[in-house]
């Protein structure tokens, strides 16, 4: 039987059988991204031809990554920089497919030149803007109230308010953008292809356009878990000299990170009513970060998962009882 979809999900979390997959994906430029284990597919459809091209890559681990990804809390870094890494890769990709050429005028595929230094530039770049902003700026900004307050439990209490006033202003501000919103609709397609299948239904346009577009594994809901997780593990830090209450910042961000991936990770394997009951914040957030997508954007998304998914035989187990969360 399939579940419901749009606000009766909220109301239905826990009353459906649900099992993971095991894919993720991302929206991209006119695109989705859809990543299974080592594997993932961009899905593009191009704007001259409307046909949908898809590429698919390998993610490469050397043996220190892999041991990385077995150990609790360092894999939420690992796979933190990696998710990084193949989003700015994709949307790369996505992008390339958007020149148009001076002679015909038409749209045409481009070689990406030194894409590898592009990447870890990008990446490296906006790992730098989001600590900045996201992490040393409202520590900054509370400290104005300490000539006020000596608890230093409520400063970190102001400094994590100020923190998800700023993540929340700039998911709302970017929201309102056209070119944004197409992107958040293919999210939203991204979304409906992995609960149609996580709730056991065949991978059609009908079957998806009837899916949630929440889903508990969203990186949206991600970054909210990792404003809440510092909140708490930034309040723990009771040392008096300010430059190291400044280092301690910094330095505890992957522990945060990594708490917040296994929280994340739990979420999407239970359906414990506690698991459910956290996880509602960050499903609501989703209804700025994604949007009801078009059949034509379905469709994109259904390429990107066939390309990297055997989806039939995964509901034949389903069916069978024999999926096994991992």
């Amino acid at each position: 039987m399939a579940c419901p979809s749009g606000q009766a999900f909220f109301k239905s979390m826990g009353n459906c059988t649900i099992r993971n997959s095991g894919i993720g994906g991302q929206a991209v430029l006119e695109g989705v991204m859809m990543k299974n284990k080592d594997t993932y597919a961009v899905a593009v459809r191009e704007e001259d031809t409307g046909e949908i091209r898809v590429e698919t890559h390998e993610t490469k681990r050397n043996s220190f990554v892999k041991a990385a990804q077995k150990v609790p809390i360092v894999r939420g870094v690992v796979n933190f920089v990696e998710s990084l890494v193949v989003g700015i890769r994709t949307l790369l990709i996505s992008a390339s497919y958007e020149e148009e050429d001076k002679e015909t005028g038409e749209l045409q595929r481009k070689e990406l030149t030194d894409s590898k230094g592009m990447v870890f530039g990008t990446v490296a770049f906006s790992i730098i803007v989001a600590v900045v902003v996201f992490m040393l700026a409202p520590y900054w900004l509370s400290l104005l109230f300490e000539k006020f307050i000596a608890s230093v439990t409520v400063l970190a209490l102001i400094e994590g308010f100020i923190r998800v006033v700023i993540f929340l202003g700039y998911i709302w501000i970017i929201a309102r953008t056209e070119d944004i919103k197409r992107v958040f609709m293919y999210h939203g397609a991204e979304h409906k292809c992995i609960n149609c299948l996580e709730h056991g239904n065949e991978l059609t346009v009908e079957n998806v356009r009837n899916s949630s577009r929440f889903h508990k594994r969203c990186g949206t809901s991600f970054l909210l878990i990792v404003m809440v997780i510092s909140i708490l593990v930034f309040a723990c830090i009771r040392v008096d000299s300010g430059v190291w209450r400044f280092l301690l910042r910094i330095i505890l961000i992957p522990v945060v990170a990594g708490i917040s991936y296994e929280f994340i990770r739990l979420a999407g394997r239970s359906d414990n009513k506690l698991v459910n009951f956290l996880s509602r914040p960050g499903l609501a957030l989703q209804r700025l970060t994604t949007k009801e997508p078009d059949d034509s954007m379905i469709e994109v998304g259904i390429a990107s998962v066939e390309a990297v998914f055997d989806w039939k035989e995964f509901l034949k187990e389903f069916r069978r009882g024999t999926v096994i969360d991992s």
